[in-house]
């Protein structure tokens, strides 16, 4: 049994509009096929003791990643003998009643369930992964504040909400495992269409065709999470198509006061799947330069934060070290 779905190596998936996609697509067949032969999925009433689960490698596909298609699951690796463990898990346990479904608390312990804790590459405990439309992504590691937590969850179900249609389990606090009747069906989103289009470009390398795309959904909905997402990512494949990577790196090495050599690198460096050096070569030239060519680089940097997506935590952390650079 392996996890699908896993990529918490730190490179960036210039897939990601499309994985967001697909993965959307199939939490909505896996719901849709639940309902339809009144199965365990949304629309199912569940118990309050239900939102807490303890989960081993046999039932790990069933309870965590085909759970993952109707609610965000939130991984706890924890051990009899970790101390922290005993503080982080009951306040997990506590917020996971108080979110009332609007997440699933799978707790694992790693003494009789190494083969998970080595899959998913936990280095020590408590450590907290989450699993959203069967994708896996790390939260934090060690008992971090109740309020640290409470925002990382927040950020979490929007995520779940906004890319997959994740809206969570109906909790009745009278339920036993009854089933609630089926709902009915949702129709498709008015930019489902063009957010297709735009998919079916980026599968054809018609980058300018999926820019429109995007383009025309943000026209009407600039707030629309997956075509703001989509766009940056399309944007960069423009910029880097055709490019030389060796000249592009030996320029920006050749010539360290060149903010153009250096943002034309930093996309590279995200297209390669380095993140952290992106991010840190445009905060270092913010930090040299001043007036057109520093906002020139803060702007970039801007832009590749919307690639990579503001929940994580490395467009967290970098945004952090932009504010010290800029005051």
């Amino acid at each position: 049994m392996q996890p699908r779905n896993m990529s918490m190596s730190g490179v960036v998936d210039l897939a990601a509009v499309k994985a967001a996609q697909e993965a959307k697509a199939k939490a909505e067949q896996a719901r849709a096929e639940a309902a339809r032969q009144g199965g365990g999925a949304a629309g199912a009433a569940v118990s309050p003791s239900s939102l807490v689960i303890d989960v081993d490698e046999a039932g790990f596909e069933r309870e965590v990643l085909q759970r993952s298609t109707e609610v965000p699951v939130v991984i706890d690796f924890w051990a009899e003998w970790c101390e922290p463990c005993k503080q982080l898990s009951p306040l997990l346990e506590r917020l996971a009643q108080e979110y009332n479904g609007r997440f699933l608390l799978a707790k694992i312990d790693v003494d009789a369930n190494q083969m998970l804790m080595q899959q998913f590459g936990v280095q020590g405990i408590p450590a907290v992964f989450a699993v959203v439309a069967g994708q896996a992504l790390p939260l934090f590691q060690g008992a971090a504040p109740e309020a640290q937590i409470r925002q990382t969850l927040d950020q979490l179900i929007q995520v779940g909400e906004e890319r997959f249609g994740l809206t969570g389990l109906v909790v009745d606090a009278d339920a036993q495992g009854q089933q609630a009747p089926a709902p009915a069906e949702v129709p498709a989103g008015p930019y489902d269409a063009l957010l297709e289009a735009a998919v079916q470009a980026l599968d054809a390398g018609d980058l300018a065709g999926a820019v429109r795309a995007y383009e025309n959904v943000l026209s009407d909905d600039p707030a629309n999470t997956e075509a703001k997402l989509g766009l940056a990512q399309a944007e960069l494949l423009q910029r880097v198509q055709g490019l030389d990577p060796q000249q592009v790196r030996k320029d920006a090495a050749d010539r360290p006061a060149d903010v153009a050599a250096q943002i034309a690198a930093a996309d590279l460096d995200l297209v390669g799947g380095h993140v952290e050096d992106s991010f840190g070569r445009l905060i270092d030239t913010v930090r040299r330069t001043a007036g057109d060519d520093r906002d020139a680089a803060r702007v970039r940097l801007l832009e590749l934060f919307e690639v990579v997506g503001s929940d994580d935590p490395r467009v967290m952390a970098a945004r952090t070290a932009l504010a010290r650079v800029l005051f």
